[in-house]
């Protein structure tokens, strides 16, 4: 049972007549409880008379998937099972996370009939989204009260990450296809793919001479390479702690996903194989011999239900599940957060064993990069410009502290990115929105000058 606001309307309509008792010499008290009795009867009276919304039947019509962000209509449709007609309101129980409005729809079913309700939904967090059942309220005829249940109807949506990074693909695709020579010059000399047969030019590599060729055709001619397709592109994510650090409006880890989402659409277009390893201490997701336009889905359904774990990423065990993803990969992409010395040992002691079997490359989501300083800025010991810590004017403890720290920090993912490129390495890091498209150009230029 629930009361509606009418009834404390009706109570405090009381007023009058319990006035007009006293003034009669009837006990105000008296007739102030002699009215609550009759309105608290008036209202289980409503009550008694309203449907039964236990009688009404929930099916649902939910997309199987939506897009982070992204508005997704669902349906409710309530069939009436009763003999009475239920009018009311309905409310989906979806988390809030879900964005469903607040506010509660009508509904008006007459006995024997359905209606569709329709549940707009926002998502604001990727995942599974579920709601487990729907709480229908039949107003009295007077609607002081009425009459409510919970009627179980589970329904899931899967949201996944929205991929906005897909705004840098056409241009990235467009020097792939150069790299290809569709629409430019075929790059001469690079690479290990035969591509055809030339006549010699004095400045041409002469270890790419063909000698039957030359003899067949009584002048010197020269083979071209091409950088060789099929090649097999390991991404790893890292789903320890260090992936639950915000970064901007989101983590670490939402970053990451959309930097492994673009060099996946631009790898597979360029025929190479590509493979998804998401690790801490266990494999939270994986994708593996998917190829062509399934790539992209398989992707992103796996990702979706990953969130970060508070633990330390066992990076031994990660590198032993790359081999075991392949035998020869051609281009191992790290994506962590590997920006603190201490907690970076474990890390940089594996490493090496990787890059000698693969071209490695280390991305690490960082804080955005501040505004270059103003006049009167200084240089810090590694003579790059930097904040002054101790601008000219007042500036409190919390600022000097604030600003000490970030260049501690930026000091740190130096000195990590040194130890990278020493175990044999390549550390690339930038904010949430420049790291996915840097990524992107590096796999290019590893394309281009035939290293891949």
């Amino acid at each position: 049972m629930f009361v509606t606001g009418r009834l404390p309307l009706l109570i405090a309509a009381g007023a009058v007549p319990v006035v007009l008792l006293a003034s009669a010499g009837v006990d105000a008290w008296i007739a102030a409880a002699a009215w609550i009795v009759l309105c608290a009867a008036v209202a289980f009276a409503d009550a008694a008379a309203a449907a039964d919304p236990r009688r009404l039947r929930v099916q649902r019509r939910i997309p199987r998937r939506a897009l982070l962000g992204q508005r997704v209509d669902t349906e409710l449709w309530l069939q009436n099972t009763g003999a009475r007609r239920v009018r009311g309101r309905v409310r989906d129980a979806w988390q809030p996370t879900a964005g469903a409005p607040m506010e509660r729809p009508a509904i008006d079913i007459p006995p024997g009939e359905r209606r569709r309700v329709i549940v707009p939904l926002l998502p604001r967090r990727r995942g599974e989204l579920s709601s487990e059942f729907v709480v229908a309220r039949s107003d009295g005829p007077l609607r002081m009260a009425g009459r409510q249940a919970k009627i179980p109807a589970r329904g899931t949506l899967r949201v996944l990450p929205p991929f906005t990074a897909r705004r840098h693909l056409p241009s990235r695709l467009a020097r792939l296809r150069e790299l290809d020579g569709n629409t430019s010059v075929q790059v001469r000399g690079q690479g290990t793919e035969f591509d055809s047969l030339r006549e010699y030019v004095r400045g041409d590599d002469v270890r790419s001479i063909d000698w039957r060729a030359t003899a067949r055709a009584g002048t010197t001619m020269l083979r071209t390479w091409r950088p060789e397709r099929d090649r097999h592109v390991v991404i790893v994510i890292d789903t320890g702690r260090t992936a639950a650090a915000r970064v901007g409006d989101g983590v670490r880890l939402d970053a990451a996903m959309e930097t492994a989402l673009l060099l996946a659409a631009l790898a597979t277009r360029a025929g190479d194989h590509t493979h998804l390893l998401m690790f801490d201490r266990v494999t939270r997701a994986r994708v593996t011999r998917v190829d062509g336009p399934a790539l992209l889905p398989a992707l992103v359904d796996a990702m979706a239900p990953v969130e970060p774990q508070l633990i330390d990423t066992d990076w031994d065990a990660a590198f032993s599940q790359v081999r075991a993803l392949t035998s020869r990969p051609s281009l191992v992409v790290l994506l962590t957060a590997q920006d603190a010395p201490e907690a970076a040992r474990g890390f940089l002691g594996s490493l090496p064993a990787l890059a000698r079997r693969a071209h490695v490359l280390v991305g690490t989501v960082t804080v955005p990069t501040p505004s270059p300083p103003a006049a009167g800025a200084s240089r810090g010991a590694s003579g790059r410009a930097g904040p002054d810590p101790l601008p000219d004017g007042p500036r409190d403890a919390a600022a000097v502290y604030r600003a000490a720290a970030a260049e501690r920090g930026l000091r740190d993912a130096a000195t990590v990115a040194s130890a990278i490129g020493r175990a044999g390495a390549e550390a690339i890091a930038d904010s949430p929105e420049a790291l996915p498209p840097r990524i992107a150009d590096r796999y290019l230029q590893l394309k281009a000058a035939g290293r891949l």
